[in-house]
């Protein structure tokens, strides 16, 4: 199993970070997924490049900012997928995103490296706006 980790420091409050990610219906961020439809306690999409994935949101936690959630459906046979995204508050004007995605088989960790990246970097585009 392969752990991959990603912080980044924002210039927002980590309240309006969390709002952002805490809405797991929102896709703006995402540069890849178009719409996000809520079942029960997953969230479904189509991803550009890999097709359908089934998320399982395993906790969201709004008193700590914290999100887990597991991709149980994808088109490629992925046997385990833990991701945990942390809003820290710095200070009234700052926070970082603590992100940190586990993977197996190791085979498609670049790919959902790549995918964590370039949604940090729709975050930035979001927040700037």
């Amino acid at each position: 199993m392969k752990v991959l980790s990603e912080s980044k420091v924002f210039n927002c409050s980590a309240k309006t970070l969390w709002d952002i990610l805490s809405d797991i219906s929102r896709c703006d961020w995402v540069p890849s997924v178009d719409e996000i439809t809520l079942e029960g306690v997953s969230r479904v999409f189509e991803m550009e490049g890999i097709g359908k994935v089934r998320e399982n949101i395993l906790s969201l936690d709004n008193e700590n900012m914290k999100l887990q959630y597991s991709a149980v459906e994808t088109p490629n046979p992925i046997e385990h997928h833990l991701a945990t995204m942390q809003v820290v508050e710095l200070d009234s004007e700052n926070c970082e995103l603590n992100w940190t995605t586990e993977i197996d088989p190791e085979i498609f960790s670049e790919a959902v490296h790549h995918g964590m990246l370039i949604s940090i970097k729709g975050l930035e585009e979001v927040i700037s706006d």
